[in-house]
């Protein structure tokens, strides 16, 4: 499972739904291939031109007889589909060459027939972690959830706030939107306190991962009126019901062994003097995985550099080689390393500066998510929540649990499952979520949207392939990092 791509790309399980036969996910070529990247190639008009990019580099390839298997194109005829897009969320592909759709009976896929049918609409399910931000183009703006009103408006430019963040969930075919407060876009105005018919809405996706929800009546959500409230209608402007789907942000605060808040003031200075958490003191946690660099960007869309005399300052650029830190992690604390290699601290009157040789408390950074009150982790078998089928949970689910945040110490929290009971910690490292006291979880961010779970017993939370969720991995290894 991977996130969304560039901007002329995507990726998307693909499913096809007729009333005739049983869907079947990802069942061409192989079983393990369920992801694609929806690749752009051309534009013909108002018509769109894709390849579909699978596994370790392998394309979707449509042989001369019809037949669909999984490899590299001997000509770009084999692999380019002309993608039309239907008002109930689904997709149709054409072959481009032969004009022939690419179809499937729920067992195998081919293209073989000119003529439509039911067989050649295709069921797009984005791949990316449902845990989203919705940010529309027309009106510049994300949208935001009003857990007061119980109304969402789109009108925050810069989403680090916890209300911008939503889950789309994915049932039956439909798509629901719970917000921050897990509450539900409905069809009425107001929000929903449980999901049901009322909440379930078409996605209807187009490459670059925009989309809009629609219902069965064939009315759209979009921005209306003066303060942009998201609601039902049949007459948007200028394609002001597309939004684009981003990954919800990682945006942080950061808190000294004072008990003060890294803050900026005066537009550009760099204190840690705010004993609560304000937009001035929040900041985009921004990660290059190739020299695993780390930037902290302010809400004003600029970057913390290392200046003259160690001093930081709230000025820099992303390109500039100033603003890249060395993060090293110690329980739920960071350091943080600058430009000239000495590691942040404060002074005396709360002047953040450069000046240490070696971290010690004083360089030590509690870290808070500043725009999270809950996780959805996703692994490499899916996501973490509890199972029916099993007393312990597990890590390869498809609908994830929302695990609750509450803050402890800096950079410790404790777990709590849907119905206020705590996760507990069995003595062979599998968990339940019936424990009755709170119980300690460090979290230490190893990439963007990247995390690794440091468990009570001083183990890192880890996926087995099994399925099971357990807590015995004393280093962060591939199976301890998790999407969140």
């Amino acid at each position: 499972m991977k996130g969304p791509g560039d901007a002329e790309s995507g990726f998307y399980c693909i499913e096809r739904r007729s009333p005739q036969q049983p869907s079947r996910v990802g069942a061409w070529c192989c079983a393990y291939m369920c992801t694609w990247e929806l690749q752009v190639t051309m534009k013909q008009g108002k018509q769109t031109v894709v390849e579909l990019l699978g596994h370790q580099g392998c394309y979707l390839v449509v042989d001369p007889d019809g037949s669909v298997r999984c490899g590299k194109p001997a000509s770009v005829q084999q692999s380019q589909f002309l993608l039309e897009l239907h008002r109930s969320g689904k997709w149709t592909l054409q072959l481009l060459d032969s004009k022939k759709y690419l179809e499937s009976d729920g067992e195998d896929v081919f293209c073989i027939s000119r003529s439509p049918s039911p067989y050649q609409k295709w069921l797009p399910q984005l791949a990316m972690h449902v845990h989203i931000v919705l940010y529309n183009p027309t009106h510049q703006c994300y949208a935001r959830a009003d857990a007061d009103l119980d109304r969402v408006w789109v009108d925050t430019p810069v989403p680090y706030l916890e209300e911008c963040g939503f889950v789309l969930r994915f049932r039956n075919g439909m798509y629901h939107l719970e917000t921050s407060s897990h509450k539900f876009v409905s069809r009425v105005e107001k929000l929903a306190k449980k999901p049901s018919a009322q909440t379930a809405f078409n996605l209807n996706l187009k490459p670059r991962c925009l989309a809009f929800l629609s219902d069965q009546d064939g009315c759209v959500l979009y921005p209306q009126g003066k303060r942009g409230r998201l609601c039902l209608g049949d007459n948007p402007k200028e394609e002001e019901e597309w939004f684009v789907i981003k990954r919800c942000p990682q945006w942080v605060s950061l808190k000294t062994k004072a008990q003060r808040y890294v803050s900026i003031i005066c537009d550009m200075e760099v204190y840690a003097g705010s004993d609560k958490v304000t937009p001035k003191s929040v900041f985009h946690y921004e990660f290059d995985p190739d020299t695993s660099a780390v930037q902290l960007k302010t809400v004003n869309n600029r970057y913390l550099a290392q200046r003259k005399f160690k001093s930081i300052v709230a000025n820099g650029r992303r390109m500039e080689p100033e603003t890249n830190f060395r993060a090293l992690w110690h329980y739920g604390k960071i350091f943080l390393q600058a430009f000239n290699g000495r590691y942040l601290g404060t002074m005396p009157f709360g002047l953040v500066v450069a000046s240490a040789m070696h971290p010690g408390p004083g360089e030590a950074f509690g870290v808070r998510l500043a725009n999270r009150s809950f996780l959805v982790l996703r692994g490499r078998y899916g996501y973490v929540g509890s199972s029916a089928c099993h007393d312990v949970l597990q890590c390869n689910l498809l609908d994830p649990d929302c695990i609750e945040l509450l803050p402890c110490k800096p950079g410790i929290y404790h777990f709590q499952a849907y119905g206020r009971s705590f996760w507990s910690l069995s003595s062979d490292g599998t968990f339940r979520t019936w424990g009755k006291f709170a119980l300690n979880f460090c979290l230490e961010i190893q990439g963007s949207n990247i995390l690794a779970v440091l468990a009570p017993n001083g183990y890192y939370m880890r996926g087995d392939r099994s399925g099971t969720l357990l807590a015995d991995s004393e280093e962060a290894t591939n199976e301890c990092l998790w999407e969140f």
